[in-house]
């Protein structure tokens, strides 16, 4: 999950070559639309989704922020025996059970680079890989189709604690550092290889801030990834982010002979003023502008939306970071200096049994809404299959409280055929003309 959404200025290296990478491959049992979840928090934490395992340290001294810290205060062996606890817990055979009857197609798994090029010098630990091969056949016995997510690399790719480590951009700062990641994406290519019929794609790299790096290098690495990966994973699709970057600067990226590449894009409303502030009707309007987006995109790389929520505010608690306040109840500082309107308050925001009928209404449209947008491209991801505590970003609990539509094709609120062109989707709902 991201922390800032920023669309940059940078733009990337130009190629010379102009027709879009091809595809292919199906998206496996899904044909060729992708409805899924994630599963955040299971082999990277952030604190938001499972706040219980930090919450030893909540007004302490110690700034335990992230997997990091939360290795090193606990020390290896520690770490090891608390992480393999929520290993074995956090996702169930009845959690993914659970999500093969909201007719999903598709699980995301994001998974850190310590897993697989583990240095000893860090205070990270391994043991992930039995747990993850375990839920991929759980992934693969219930009918659906796993997408494995490079989430985090040496040195971080953003600075945020989904990357494992909080603080700077310092993945490019090292050749170590790529070269530990290549090693990583071998290794999550071979996990893939042994599982080809349920493991349909890998995703290289999960969210590089192009704020804080070198654009041309991380196209660099997209290059180099692909090759060893086609090495290792020859059927599979690879999965590129788009380094918060917009469709015209990916319009004319293409590398000859590259084949079953797909683009990555995350959509969320709550972490720039100009979504934060909007009214429930510009939401649904605003969503209208990122079906456009997507389908910008979709016409150069095969597109998915694999981050987005019901989230219109960032009240969940730690969202932000460890201990840190909301920019919409003005606890945690930002440029409006206060909240966003007078008397605005977190009390309730995250919580379905505190939401009247209107809220309900509301977030159903919501989901529909951004369902028919993302849907413009190649498909998506919710974040995240569940959480702790905060119902806004919990795809389980929304669909259990018909908040969000079981399967994802029982729409109420779309206006357009799903069985129509595919790519020829056009929006026509009270929020959206095209």
């Amino acid at each position: 999950m991201k922390i800032l959404d920023i669309v940059g200025t940078v733009l990337l290296v130009s190629f010379a070559y102009s027709t879009p990478v091809t595809r292919t491959k199906r998206f496996g049992k899904g044909g060729d639309v992708i409805r899924g979840v994630n599963l955040g928090g299971l082999f990277v934490l952030e604190p938001w989704i499972t706040p219980s395992l930090f919450e030893q340290w909540n007004g302490s001294n110690r700034k335990v922020v992230d997997e990091w810290t939360f290795c090193s205060e606990l020390g290896k062996y520690e770490c090891t025996r608390r992480l393999q606890q929520h290993w074995s817990t956090w996702v169930t055979e009845s959690d993914i059970k659970t999500l093969a009857s909201l007719g999903l197609n598709h699980v995301r798994i994001p998974i850190g680079h310590w897993a697989f090029a583990p240095d000893p010098a860090e205070p990270y630990v391994q043991g992930q890989l039995p747990y993850l091969e375990k839920i991929i056949r759980w992934i693969g016995k219930h009918g659906l189709n796993a997408v494995i997510d490079l989430h985090g690399v040496p040195g971080s790719q953003n600075g945020f604690d989904n990357s494992g480590r909080f603080g700077g951009i310092e993945w490019q700062t090292s050749q170590q550092n790529i070269d530990r990641s290549i090693q990583a994406v071998e290794g999550i290519a071979r996990v893939a290889a042994n599982y080809p019929t349920i493991v349909d794609a890998v995703q290289v790299l999960n969210e590089p801030a192009n704020w804080g790096l070198s654009v041309d290098q991380v196209i660099e690495f997209y290059k180099r990834a692909y090759t060893s990966f086609r090495k290792l994973a020859p059927s599979a699709i690879m999965v590129v982010h788009d380094a918060f970057l917009s469709p015209t600067d990916w319009h004319k990226f293409n590398v000859p002979g590259w084949e079953n590449v797909i683009l990555d894009t995350h959509n969320y409303h709550i972490f720039v003023k100009d979504r934060l502030v909007l009214s429930r009707d510009q939401h649904l309007q605003a969503t209208c502008d990122d079906a456009r987006n997507v389908r910008s995109f979709n016409t150069q790389l095969w597109t998915v939306t694999g981050e987005w929520s019901l989230a219109t505010t960032d009240c969940a608690k730690w969202l932000n970071g460890m201990e840190k306040g909301a920019r919409w109840d003005g606890s945690l500082p930002w440029e409006m200096n206060g909240p966003v309107y007078g008397g605005a308050t977190c009390s309730g925001q995250n919580s379905i049994d505190a939401w009247d009928h209107d809220t309900r209404e509301f977030f159903r449209q919501f989901a529909e809404t951004q369902m028919d947008a993302y849907e413009a491209g190649s498909g998506w991801f919710f974040w995240n299959f569940k959480t702790e505590g905060a119902d806004d970003w919990n795809y389980i609990k929304l669909a259990q409280n018909k908040l969000i539509p079981v399967p994802p094709t029982n729409r109420i609120y779309s206006k357009y055929s799903l069985g129509s062109d595919r790519w020829n989707i056009k929006l026509n709902s009270t929020w959206c003309h095209e």
